[in-house]
This record gives structure tokens, C-alpha cells and sequence, in this order.
């Protein structure tokens, strides 16, 4: 009687086992993260170190970039909905890159027409008929396009202005291209490396110290507003309050041989650099050279 006891207890002790460990399980999935890594193959393969892209490769080779694609298509919303703010913005960030990526690859050599031609290079985004609000990308089971992403989500749902140094639009005005994704544990040091490498480029930021004029990005001019509430700390009859929060987001970032330069100072103008909209790849990968 006892041994039967016995069994029946270790029956009941290895069903339990079982169906805890079957909920274990199911938990442990639901904690899974959305994986970027065919994106980062796509990046390490077809993205120098400068950011420079080589579309004619990633044309001929579209596998990784295709299954990502997929893979934010069939995220479900709920999974997404448990993310923290930060996993939520660099799900964005990745997507809105690998987006623009797939818009150049699918009109790649980009055809110009003579009219876009008489205000943008022949090799440029801007070629491409509703790149922006038409061409529409499967995200969640739901189309969105990049001007969406960038504007109604981005910019609207999250507080977060560095976004402006890490969206790339495949233009040599935008930041540079990181070959790398960008992941949630390593989001701060992402961005913050990206504003570095952003101010330090001379096409993106000048200062001329004798006539205290300071040359930046016109993506400082567009999305000025988006610094105010991170970065405005001090207010001037000078300068309106979107100006100050450029300065000081700027200041901040400022490479080294740029450190003389302090906003707090009255005396400062700003003029806006011209935006480069040839498109970013690598040379000897430019079907127009």
C-alpha cells in the first residue's frame, strides 16, 4: 500500500512537472525579443564603416533584407505593447532604415526624370515617386509609410530628438548609415555615438570663431522644435527657445576641436549648410559615374 502511495505521489509530482514546465515555456517565449539579425548580416555585408551603402550587392542579394521585412510584418501588436520605450524605439529606427533601404533597391539604378533633375542630383531619393507618403511597407499586419513612421510615430509618440541623427533617408545630407541595428540595451550609447559622428562631419556642422557664425545641418532648422523639451536649458532675448535647445543639444556633442565654442555666449548667429541629396553608396557602386 505504501509503495503504491508512493507511486502515485511520483506520478502526480512528474504531471505537475509537466504542465509547469509547459507554462514555463510558453512564458519564456512571450519574453523572447524581436530578432534583428538578418538586418545586422544586411548592414555587416552591404554598409561600410563611413556609412556608405552598396545597393548594387544588396540588389543582387536581397535574402536578409527580405526576411526582416517579414519578420516586422508578422510581429504581433501585443508583443510590441510590452516592449519598453526604448526596444519600441529602436524597432522603429531599424525598420524605418531597412525601409528606405528597400525603396532604393527596388528602383535601383534610380531613373531621373528632367524636371526632378533641374533641383536634385540624378542619383538621389528624391527621384522616386511617393517615397515617402505612397510607397507603403507591411508593419504589424498593418501598411505604413516612411513619412508615417518618422512623423506620427518617432516624432510623436516618443520624446526622443536624437531619432534626427540615426534616420537615414540614403542621402550624403543625412547621418550616417550605422552598420550595425541599433538594440534596446544599447540604445543611449547608439544615439550618443551617432550625434558624435553627425557633429563632426564638416558637411553637417562649421563654425567661423572670427565672424561668430555657426554653420549646421538644415535638419537642425526642420526639427528644431523636437529639442526644446530635452535640451533647452537656458532662455535668451538672442535667440527664440528652439534655437537655444539646438545650441545646447549641439554643445553637447561638439567634437573636440570644436570645444571653444559655448552657446551661453550672445554674440552667435546661425546660417543653415545646403543638404546633399545624392544618394549615399559606395563608390564604384554609382551607376551614374
Amino acid at each position: 500500500m505504501q509503495n503504491y502511495g508512493q507511486k502515485f505521489g511520483f506520478f502526480i509530482f512528474t504531471l505537475l512537472s509537466f504542465y509547469c514546465g509547459c507554462f514555463a515555456s510558453v512564458g519564456d517565449a512571450n519574453q523572447i525579443k524581436f530578432s534583428y539579425e538578418d538586418y545586422a548580416v544586411v548592414l555587416e555585408r552591404f554598409v561600410n564603416d563611413a556609412g556608405m551603402v552598396n545597393y548594387g550587392e544588396l540588389k543582387a542579394q536581397p535574402k536578409e533584407l527580405d526576411n526582416f521585412l517579414l519578420a516586422m510584418a508578422r510581429l504581433e501588436p501585443n508583443d510590441y505593447d510590452r516592449w519598453s520605450e526604448k526596444e519600441k524605439i529602436t524597432f522603429w529606427l531599424n525598420v524605418y532604415n531597412a525601409c528606405t533601404l528597400k525603396a532604393i533597391i527596388d528602383n535601383y539604378p534610380i531613373k531621373s526624370s528632367f524636371f526632378k533633375s533641374l533641383h536634385y542630383p540624378q542619383n538621389s531619393i528624391r527621384q522616386i515617386d511617393g517615397v515617402w507618403n505612397r510607397i507603403t511597407f507591411e508593419i504589424m499586419n498593418k501598411d505604413y509609410t516612411l513619412e508615417h513612421i518618422e512623423h506620427k510615430i518617432l516624432r510623436r509618440e516618443f520624446n526622443e530628438p536624437r531619432i534626427h541623427t540615426a534616420l537615414v533617408c540614403a542621402a550624403m545630407g543625412c547621418p550616417p548609415l550605422r552598420n550595425e541595428p541599433y538594440i534596446g540595451q544599447k540604445l543611449d550609447f547608439q544615439l550618443d555615438d551617432q550625434s558624435r559622428k553627425f557633429l563632426s562631419d564638416p558637411a553637417k556642422l562649421k563654425f567661423d570663431a572670427e565672424k561668430r557664425v555657426l554653420y549646421l545641418s538644415p535638419i537642425f532648422k526642420w526639427f528644431a522644435g523636437d529639442f526644446v523639451k530635452s535640451y533647452s536649458k537656458q532662455k535668451s532675448p538672442a535667440r527664440d527657445g528652439n534655437k537655444t535647445a539646438v545650441l545646447d543639444f549641439v554643445s553637447k556633442y561638439l567634437p573636440k576641436e570644436h570645444l571653444f565654442f559655448r552657446p551661453s555666449k550672445k554674440v552667435m548667429r546661425i546660417k543653415y549648410l545646403d543638404y546633399d541629396w545624392s544618394l549615399n553608396e559606395q563608390k564604384g557602386d554609382n551607376a551614374y559615374e
